[in-house]
């Protein structure tokens, strides 16, 4: 049986809990973190301003999308 995949944090410590299946991957560094690093931010992201341009974006595209227009009626 495979040694299970250790967490690839490179902090002030080396971490070595065991890397969470699906969630654990970064997809902006492709590497692979336990449940305490898996968040850009918590493993210092190399590619940190990329992850939140790509956020922006989204975010953006979302609020373009529900953007609603008052409709002018007439006042009598």
């Amino acid at each position: 049986m495979p040694a299970k995949k250790r967490c690839q944090f490179q902090g002030d410590q080396k971490c070595t809990s065991a890397v969470l299946r699906i969630v654990g991957h970064c997809p902006h560094c492709s590497a692979d973190f336990c449940g305490n690093h898996r968040l850009p931010e918590h493993h210092s992201c190399a590619h940190m301003e990329d992850c939140r341009q790509q956020a922006f974006n989204k975010n953006k595209a979302k609020l373009e999308s529900e953007r609603t227009v008052a409709s002018k009626m007439a006042m009598t």
